[in-house]
C-alpha cells in the first residue's frame, strides 16, 4: 500500500507541515509508513494546488491519500470538488482522514466481503461530501463575517484596506528587473503569481516571462 500524504496551509505565514508528525504517528497506529509527502501554502477556495496536482498525477491505482483534516484537501464549491472527487475516481484513490474514521479502513488489509467493502465505500463517500460542504459553509461564513467588518468600518471611516508588504514588493521588482520569470520569483519570494503581476505593472516597459 503507497500512502501519500498531503499538508496545506492557506496562507504563506502558517505552517503547512504542522501536522506532518501527526500523520506519521497515525499512519504508524495503523502499521504503515508514509511513502511520500505533497505540502503547500495555497487557499482551500480553489482548485488550483499544484502539488495536490502533482500527488494525483504521480499516484497509481489505489494509492490512499492521507489529510489532517477533509478542509485541508479542499474548501471547494460544489462543481470543483465533483472534479476533484473524479480526479480522484479515475485512478481509485482513497482519502484517509483523521476526522472521518471510516476512511481508516482503506489501511486495513482485506478482510471484508466484497459486499461491506461496498456499504463502507458508499459510506466514506457520503461523509466526504458532507465535511466538504461543512468546510465549504465555514470558509464563506468566516469570509461574510469579514466583509461585514470591513463594511462597518468603511461605514466608520476607520477601514485603510490591507497593508502593503513595501519590502517584498521591492525584492519582487527587482527579480523582476533582473528577467526572473513568475516562477522564478515565486520560489525565491514565496510570493503569488496574482503579487507578482500587480507589482509588474507598476513597472513601466518592463518584459519579463511568466
Amino acid at each position: 500500500m503507497f500512502i501519500r500524504a498531503y499538508l496545506r496551509a492557506s496562507t504563506k505565514e502558517q505552517d503547512a507541515k504542522r501536522a506532518k508528525s501527526e500523520l506519521i504517528a497515525f499512519a504508524d497506529d495503523h502499521g504503515h509508513k508514509i511513502a511520500a509527502f505533497y505540502v503547500e501554502n495555497e487557499s482551500g477556495a480553489t482548485l488550483v494546488h499544484p502539488k495536490l496536482m502533482q500527488l494525483i498525477e504521480d499516484a497509481h491505482k489505489g494509492d490512499v491519500i492521507l489529510v489532517e483534516q477533509i478542509d485541508r484537501l479542499a474548501r471547494l464549491n460544489q462543481a470543483d470538488w465533483d472534479t476533484l472527487k473524479r480526479m480522484l475516481s479515475e485512478k481509485k484513490l482513497s482519502i484517509v482522514s483523521k476526522e472521518l474514521p471510516t476512511s481508516s479502513m482503506a489501511l486495513q488489509p482485506e478482510s471484508s466481503t466484497e459486499f461491506m467493502s461496498s456499504v463502507l465505500q458508499a459510506i466514506n463517500s457520503m461523509m466526504l461530501d458532507m465535511l466538504a460542504a461543512i468546510a465549504r459553509k465555514d470558509y464563506e461564513d468566516r469570509r461574510n463575517r469579514q466583509m461585514q467588518g470591513i463594511a462597518r468600518a468603511k461605514a466608520k471611516g476607520k477601514y485603510s484596506g490591507r497593508r502593503k508588504d513595501t519590502e517584498k514588493r521591492k525584492i519582487i521588482a527587482s527579480l523582476l528587473k533582473s528577467g526572473h520569470s513568475y516562477s522564478d520569483i515565486q520560489k525565491m519570494a514565496k510570493c503569488s503569481r496574482h503579487l507578482i503581476a500587480d507589482v509588474a505593472k507598476k513597472i513601466p516597459k518592463l518584459i519579463t516571462t511568466h
